[in-house]
């Protein structure tokens, strides 16, 4: 294993260029309805317009997807600028079906998952985002379904949700979501580019309230999000509010029930998933909490990776070599032990900065090889 050599230059003091092919793609493609994995936006802006949209029948759709449907079809892409998209919305307790209407104003994000665009709901003047995602047609799809359980004030309010198809007979889910017009990664690089650090008490709202989401979705709901980063973090740069977006990669995640490791961006990615666990636990998303906390710090990301190998690197680079100990609870069935020693680094020399002894300590457990050491979302009290 590369990492190997990587590591064994890096203890002798002697620089080493990778040129390791690992054999896998960096960002994982998403197919119809199932999780991306690894994706970064890029925003976009379209000003076409284009007429209003109609519903069809959805009777060939299979059972799965005709229950997740409010009522029909829209036909057309919808992301165009201008556009309006009419649907409907059941009503509850037998109250008539409502009608709402949504203005595309422009593209805000796109990826291999899909296209989010801004939307105005003409009925009601409110903002909202509008994710849309290819929809196999053979399956409910996951991020719907967990979508509607959710309710909390730090996790993004799922408003509404349709179906629409294009002239290729495409079938793409729409998510509506409440609008939230900025990111803690936006955030954290328009302090970087003023060369200036990120004030201390946002750093500590921020981590306050993506604790409190992460409490909320492992305690309560048992969904572990599997791809915290500071780009699925919305922010409102007023309140300082922030909201938990983009559950196309959750899963509520079993005991015995094995999963894919190959999840999760990579600078985020928790160390047990790139020693290739299948067993993991919500503990993968605490790391990226660490992960994400210490980059409000540093103004960059820790653990910059160009590759899963490359990315162990980087962690052993600043935690020091895993012992056998600490690998077998990532994942017990990984055998190969055979790394150069690397001394960990005290994280004061990492942090370079007035940062507390508290905060230190935080980065400390959030970051830590066993998942089951690692810092849970609400400490418990200890008896007395």
């Amino acid at each position: 294993m590369n990492v190997v050599r990587r590591l064994t230059s890096i203890a002798s003091g002697r620089n080493f260029v990778s040129s390791d092919n690992v054999g896998e793609t960096e960002t994982p493609r998403s197919k119809p309805n199932q999780n991306r994995e690894e994706t970064e936006s890029t925003e976009t802006t379209s000003y076409e317009k284009d007429s209003v949209s109609s519903s069809e029948n959805s009777d060939h759709l299979p059972k799965e997807i005709r229950e997740d449907m409010d009522c029909g079809i829209i036909k057309g892409n919808g992301t165009e600028s201008g556009r309006i998209i009419t649907t409907k919305k059941k009503g509850l307790n037998d109250q008539k079906d409502k009608t709402i209407s949504y203005r595309a104003e422009h593209v805000i994000g796109t990826g291999s998952f899909g296209v989010v665009f801004q939307a105005k709901c003409l009925e009601t003047e409110e903002k909202v985002a509008i994710k849309k995602v290819l929809q196999d047609k053979r399956y409910k799809n996951r991020e719907l379904q967990i979508m509607r359980m959710l309710d909390h004030p730090n996790v993004v309010e799922l408003k509404h949700s349709f179906f629409s198809t294009t002239e290729k007979d495409e079938l793409y889910l729409n998510l509506v979501l409440e609008y939230v017009p900025e990111t803690i990664y936006r955030a954290s690089r328009s302090y970087t580019k003023m060369n200036q650090h990120m004030p201390l008490i946002y750093i500590q709202l921020y981590t306050y309230q993506i604790c409190r989401a992460m409490n909320y979705l492992h305690q309560v709901v048992g969904v572990c999000h599997r791809d915290i980063k500071p780009q699925n973090l919305l922010v409102n740069n007023v309140t300082h509010e922030v909201k938990i977006c983009d559950f196309g990669s959750a899963k509520m995640l079993i005991p015995g029930e094995p999963n894919i490791s190959y999840i999760c961006s990579r600078y985020y990615r928790a160390p047990e998933l790139i020693f290739g666990a299948t067993e993991y636990t919500s503990a993968i998303d605490m790391w990226s909490v660490g992960c994400v906390m210490a980059e409000l710090f540093l103004g960059h990301p820790l653990f910059p990776g160009e590759t899963s190998v490359d990315q162990l690197v980087e962690i052993i680079k600043i935690l020091g070599t895993p012992a056998r100990e600490e690998i077998k609870n990532m994942n017990p069935r990984y055998n190969d032990f055979k790394f150069p020693q690397i001394k960990a680094q005290p994280w004061h020399k990492i942090f370079r900065r007035q940062v507390s002894p508290e905060a230190m300590d935080l980065a400390s457990r959030l970051l830590q090889y066993s998942p089951n050491l690692r810092c849970t979302a609400v400490r418990e009290k200890k008896n007395s």
